[in-house]
């Protein structure tokens, strides 16, 4: 998937998301063949044997480095200085960073999360997940509190399809699937959640994929505006959704596994101090709230990350 969640390689890692028509997730360039943890500063451990600083890393797309930064930002504000380092990459790149000590936390996403520690996994809910998620780790890695801010696929058709085939989930979409082609990265043949997952949990075989290579970005969202695409696999926390006032098909079978944003964090360097610092931002978080982040990053605000999140911080009060 998206890179730094398994399910989602060839998509936000590995395709870029372009940025215009409002969409929020184009992906940031990872410096080519330098190491980008060579410069990352080391954490300094206390007395206790916790961290007196910590460095908070971020996978190679906008998102993940905004919430780096809400992170770093609510640690500095309960007196822990916490310092930045985006743009590492993919998760096989910032998981071996925490596991090392590169970097001592970074944002990542339950789901994906859990089927990269336990690739036999079958766990899709929220609730499943979260639970079996600590238990798969490696020794001397742990996750925080989960959030309700989640960003994973979804399939998304416009008002009028809508209304034409009365659709409001998946299983509505599965009685006229044969009239429906569907945009969707050339991935979506095979992945699990893609055609075989649609078959499989809700006897849906459209009649055509239409692949295209922007991860739900602007040519998808122009293809399914236009009616070349009637269904098109969009994530959520994309602004062109509200934007265009589009409609996410509810999934009754959890085709698309939940992925809840969460820190993953080194044992040896995390204080309880830094976990409340770091619980009191996914307590807050919501989805609404990762969408208007990235509309302020990629849309026409193009605010920086940090100011994009110290400005959400003050406004829920995490920072004064």
């Amino acid at each position: 998937m998206k890179d730094s969640r398994p399910q989602r390689l060839g998509r936000r890692a590995f395709s870029g998301l372009a940025a215009g028509l409002g969409l929020a997730v184009a992906l940031s360039a990872c410096g080519g063949s330098s190491d980008p943890l060579k410069n990352a500063p080391a954490s300094s451990a206390g007395a206790s044997g916790g961290a007196t600083s910590l460095v908070v890393g971020s996978a190679d797309f906008p998102e993940s480095q905004i919430i780096a930064e809400l992170y770093a930002g609510a640690l500095n504000a309960n007196g822990i200085t916490a310092t930045t380092k985006p743009n590492i990459g993919s998760r096989e790149v910032y998981f071996k960073a925490v596991q090392d000590g590169s970097v001592d936390v970074v944002p990542d996403y339950s789901g994906n999360l859990l089927l990269y520690v336990d690739k036999e996994a079958k766990e899709v809910s929220a609730g499943d997940i979260a639970k079996a998620l600590p238990g798969k780790l490696p020794d001397g890695l742990g996750v925080l509190d989960v959030s309700k801010a989640e960003d994973k696929d979804a399939m998304v058709v416009t008002k009028a399809t809508a209304e034409k085939y009365q659709l409001k989930s998946i299983e509505d979409l599965a009685k006229v699937c044969s009239q429906i082609v569907v945009g969707a990265p050339a991935t979506f043949a095979e992945r699990a959640y893609g055609l075989p997952g649609l078959k499989k949990n809700y006897n849906c075989e459209p009649k055509k994929l239409e692949p295209f290579s922007d991860g739900g970005g602007p040519v998808t969202l122009k293809a399914l505006l236009e009616d070349q695409v009637q269904v098109a696999d969009i994530y959520t926390t994309t602004p062109s959704i509200a934007d265009n006032d589009l409609v996410v098909l509810d999934d009754p079978k959890n085709n698309f596994i939940a992925q809840q944003v969460l820190p993953l964090y080194n044992k040896a360097k995390m204080t309880d101090k830094a976990k409340q610092a770091l619980n009191s931002v996914s307590s807050t978080l919501t989805t609404d709230d990762l969408i208007n982040l990235n509309r302020a990053v990629s849309g026409s605000q193009k605010q920086d990350a940090k100011t994009a999140a110290t400005n959400w911080l003050k406004e829920k009060g995490i920072v004064k």
